[in-house]
């Protein structure tokens, strides 16, 4: 079945954006200062957490009889390292900006869209191997899922789209900025809004205003949902919790990508 004239725009859109999005996976895995530090850390910090805080699984309701706090944690090290590559993705954009690439892409062309669509794949696909990498790792410590391969599939879906919202953002400051510094500079701010939630302990442990913020965070409803998966089982209902919070953020962060980019394009024509 052959496509219409219609179509022609579209595949032709797609394509370019595949192209830049495998050139931005090449790009990342070449530069292990881009991933390593978003995979060694996680895994440090899970694994100082749970030796220094295990004893918090023996605390009733806190996790359920037969689970761990290395599983309470998993969903925090998959959220943790998506977090370092979602901003690296948007760094890599600003570093495009400042090298003339950018500049170069919109001589060509090549569609507009697919500038973004080409880095955010990137950004995503990092995302997904991450989650599945974080639980083949963790898993022989200790670290099951209950929701078996259904929960699975909801923890890579909420890091894929966690790092299109978070690429998001990144890129649209990159494209505002055009300076890596500036968008690095956004990752401490989402690390603290990490640790004001429940991603490495227990909402019901903490207390004053710290408990206040985490249950209003909604990285917190995030986490979770995604926690049920791990600790109780599949469960649709706090899937579709966390794929919600997930979606809000990108829906934000696309707003913002797409406004900033349309800016950075006016400036360069």
């Amino acid at each position: 079945m052959t496509a219409t004239v219609a179509d022609g725009p579209r595949l032709h859109t797609g394509r370019q954006a595949a192209a830049l999005g495998r050139r931005a996976v090449v790009r990342f895995a070449r530069q292990p200062s881009s991933w390593v530090p978003a995979t060694v850390f996680p895994l440090l910090l899970v694994a100082v957490n749970s030796s220094a805080m295990g004893g918090v699984a023996n605390i009733p309701g806190v996790v359920p009889p037969g689970t761990t706090f290395l599983m309470f944690l998993l969903p925090a090290a998959i959220v943790q390292g998506v977090m370092f590559g979602g901003i690296n993705g948007g760094s890599e954009l600003a570093t495009d900006i400042q090298g003339g690439f950018f500049d170069r892409l919109v001589a060509s062309p090549v569609s507009r869209p697919a500038i973004l669509v080409g880095r955010l794949a990137g950004a995503v696909a990092f995302g997904v191997v991450q989650a599945v990498f974080f639980q083949v790792v963790l898993w022989p410590f200790g670290a099951d899922v209950v929701g078996g391969l259904p929960g699975r599939i909801v923890l890579v879906v909420v890091a894929g789209l966690l790092s299109l919202g978070l690429g998001s953002i990144a890129a649209g400051l990159a494209a505002r900025t055009g300076q890596p510094e500036a968008v690095q500079g956004f990752f401490p701010l989402v690390f603290i809004l990490l640790f004001l939630s429940s991603a490495f302990f227990p909402v019901q442990l903490m207390s004053g205003w710290y408990q206040r913020v985490a249950e209003l965070n909604p990285l917190t409803w995030m986490v979770d949902g995604m926690r049920v998966q791990v600790l109780e089982g599949f469960s649709p209902g706090a899937a579709a919790v966390s794929i919600g919070v997930c979606l809000g953020i990108c829906a934000l962060g696309m707003l913002f990508a797409t406004r900033q980019l349309q800016r950075r394009l006016a400036v360069a024509s």
